[in-house]
């Protein structure tokens, strides 16, 4: 059976190692996940009562998302054409691939960051051109110059994933300024609502003025929705037109609406979420810099970490003993692993194994 060429030369999206798996592999009685960047304080507790929202399975859920639509709509102050709605914001970017990359032209993007930009335009047949980070910043300028007469989409992760670095305000406006009108740019924001206020792009209240912008955002992160999943884009109305003739006709399900709904409202929830996430992360970074382990600035529910031994290994080790992280030499950073901040007792829990690893290398450096 014939497929596209490149289907041969990628390998399909390899997600962490799940609780059941790790517990069996090592006779473990308690994992703890801190490898996919969900939030460990759950979701809303309005949503206890779920079985009351099920819907008639038998009956397709909304095309349109006509009720949370409205709703967000109303929330965002844009219009309800202005949105696109996705199975995660990772279908959204499946998307613009599909409708604006192909064989001919380019995509450009930092490295590392989200890897399922480059996945989903190779697939389409684009080239792409990868911009370093710069202590984990995206290298705005560099991805500029590398915008040509072929780019068509230029991607942007703030805060970025996995380094959690934020683009500055000044930066990225600079940047649109620049950007050619008929490239579009998409920025995702997967993390939003992690980031500190001062530091908000404010791109909603910008979009007027920027045609070719996408933006987008999810409801698996910090509202805690992964399993149901469900994201959002959010763009001028000509722009989102062209994005709802790719999507699939039923693409979220009536639960993961009714949900979002919900959780939508619920700005207290939020707000203790990045509180406590804060907080402990922290307390987390300064373990981190007691033993002189490097990490990335983070406006998000992560941290990216140079470790003094291969990130395979150590995400060996840590799996052992019960943690499940996030090794990071597939996005080319073999020294290097990412943490999803987890609740504080696990967090204490992972400090100390941590610390007795460290211990165990700077043993085996001395003897």
């Amino acid at each position: 059976m014939d497929t596209k060429q490149i289907i041969n030369e990628l390998t399909p999206y390899k997600p962490g190692k799940q609780i059941q798996e790790v517990k069996k592999m090592f006779g473990l009685d308690r994992i703890v996940k801190l490898a996919s960047n969900e939030n460990p304080f759950g979701y809303t507790k309005k949503l206890d009562n779920l079985n009351t929202l099920t819907p008639s399975f038998e009956v397709y859920p909304d095309g349109y998302t006509a009720e949370l639509r409205g709703a967000l709509a109303e929330r965002l102050n844009i219009d309800e054409s202005q949105l696109v709605f996705g199975n995660g914001s990772d279908e959204i970017v499946q998307s613009v691939c599909r409708a604006f990359l192909y064989p001919g032209v380019n995509t450009v993007m930092a490295v590392p960051t989200f890897p399922q930009y480059k996945h989903n335009a190779r697939i389409e047949g684009a080239d792409v051109k990868e911009i370093p980070v710069i202590n984990g910043y995206h290298d705005l300028q560099g991805m500029l110059d590398a915008i040509d007469k072929k780019t068509n989409v230029v991607w942007l992760c703030s805060p970025n994933n996995p380094t959690g670095c934020a683009i500055p305000h000044k930066d990225f406006y600079t940047f649109l300024d620049k950007c050619p009108d008929d490239v579009l740019v998409v920025l995702d924001e997967a993390y939003y609502e992690y980031l500190d206020e001062k530091k908000d792009l404010d791109t909603l209240e910008n979009l007027p003025n920027y045609k070719n912008l996408l933006v987008l955002r999810t409801f698996s992160k910090a509202y805690g929705l992964a399993g149901l999943r469900i994201g959002y884009g959010i763009a001028d109305s000509n722009l989102i037109a062209k994005l709802d003739v790719v999507r699939g006709p039923f693409n979220t399900s009536s639960i993961a609406q009714k949900a979002a709904l919900i959780a939508m409202k619920d700005d207290a929830f939020i707000a203790d979420s990045v509180s406590r996430n804060k907080r402990i992360k922290q307390d987390f970074q300064q373990f981190l810099e007691s033993i002189d382990w490097h990490y990335y600035d983070s406006e998000t529910n992560f941290l990216f970490i140079s470790t003094p031994i291969s990130g395979n290994e150590v995400f060996e080790y840590l799996l052992q003993h019960g943690f499940i992280v996030r090794p990071l030499e597939g996005l080319g950073c073999p020294n290097e692993i990412r943490i999803t901040i987890g609740n504080e007792s696990d967090m204490k829990q992972l400090q100390t194994i941590i610390l007795q690893l460290n211990n165990k290398v700077i043993e085996e450096i001395q003897s």
